[in-house]
């Protein structure tokens, strides 16, 4: 299922995910620019690669925030054309909203926060593993982690396949986003049983952690307010 937009309008302009969207394109057109050889030697050096966590001679090499710095910076890094466009188009779709309520900063910092924890749970779900991993999807995910919670009821304008054919359906943001979350669970599940490389190699693991910190966040967030609202 393809989400094209959601019919949910936003009171402001979202200066961040828009921002995000332009910073991801800049880095994705310099990826173009690199040879296949290059490219490679990049995403080592900028994308996440589990088993150097668990490795002390990296630490040693490249210091604690040489080390970290992966971290952050493989949020900005694609695998390909589809992988960059999918996630523009999620984050376009559904992080207005989020941006709307929570504030432009607060935003940056919820993003940030819901793409290290998918990192963090693809690594210690995947600590062998010496594929580099790189992209958004993670800290997207919170994005649409947080879409649930807040806008259970919108309405989503998917393009659905149907057999050969494809249908415009709108579907409340449940459904949709409740269909998508089953579908990374059951295939993380089904890669810690097969292995990361037989299912495709996605990292179906940081999408469920970044899904679960934007959800916690979210509801952490509202019960805060709750509270301030109570102590008036």
């Amino acid at each position: 299922m393809i989400p094209l937009k959601d019919i949910n309008r936003s009171q402001t302009i979202p200066f961040i995910t828009i921002s995000l969207i332009l910073a991801n394109g800049l880095v994705f057109l310099c990826e173009l620019s690199l040879g296949q050889r290059s490219l490679s030697r990049f995403f080592y050096a900028f994308g996440v690669v589990p088993s150097f966590y668990f490795d002390a001679n990296y630490w040693q090499s490249t210091g604690l925030l040489g080390g970290a710095f992966p971290l952050v910076a493989s949020m900005f890094l694609h695998g390909g054309w589809l992988h960059f466009l999918g996630n523009m188009l999620y984050l376009w779709v559904f992080g207005d909203n989020i941006e709307d309520r929570i504030g432009h900063f607060g935003f940056l910092v919820f993003y940030f926060t819901c793409g290290l924890a998918a990192a963090f749970l693809h690594i210690f779900t995947n600590p062998a593993s010496t594929v580099p991993t790189v992209g958004a999807s993670g800290a997207i995910a919170g994005v649409l982690g947080a879409y649930l919670v807040l806008f259970p009821g919108a309405r989503v304008l998917t393009l659905v396949p149907i057999f050969f054919f494809f249908q415009l359906i709108e579907l409340p943001a449940l459904i949709f986003l409740g269909f998508w979350f089953v579908m990374q669970f059951f295939s993380g599940a089904m890669s810690l049983a097969v292995g990361e490389q037989q299912m495709g190699g996605t990292a179906w693991w940081a999408h469920i952690g970044g899904f679960v910190a934007g959800v916690g966040l979210i509801w952490k967030r509202r019960g805060l307010r709750q509270k301030r609202v109570y102590d008036y």
